[in-house]
């Protein structure tokens, strides 16, 4: 009885930490250089044709595209502070210099536009 309670307690504890680890996303994409995927054509068609099912996906781009729905749903509550940043600017700049792939983004993971409101609600607070 006391070895099945001893692997209880181990089974709550391995649970709890693996919890706590799914409360944030992963960091270890958060050194690509975002300014230069957003400069580089090639690069930005990669990563764009991945997020909208027209290409392949490299690992930090699987990831994003595995993360952006629920990053979406719970307005970056996840996201490190880095990732809200990097979002916000992408953001920016797809609004502002690629409108087009902007509104495809928009029709793949906003069709309703209630992210986009909230986003906007929250950019003109600030």
């Amino acid at each position: 009885m006391k070895y099945l309670t001893i692997v209880a307690i181990i089974a709550t504890l391995s649970v709890a930490v693996v919890m706590g680890a799914e409360e944030k996303y992963t960091t270890k994409y958060d050194d690509v250089d975002v300014d230069e995927v957003l400069k580089s054509e090639r690069l930005f068609k990669n990563y764009y044709n991945c997020l909208i099912d027209e290409g392949k996906c490299t690992p930090d781009a699987r990831e994003l595209k595995k993360s952006l729905p629920d990053a979406l749903q719970t307005e970056c509550s996840k996201c490190s502070e880095k990732q809200k940043k990097t979002s916000e600017k992408v953001i920016k700049h797809l609004m502002d210099h690629k409108p087009e792939e902007w509104k495809v983004l928009q029709a793949k993971y906003d069709p309703d536009g209630i992210y986009y409101s909230k986003y906007k609600a929250r950019d003109l607070k600030n």
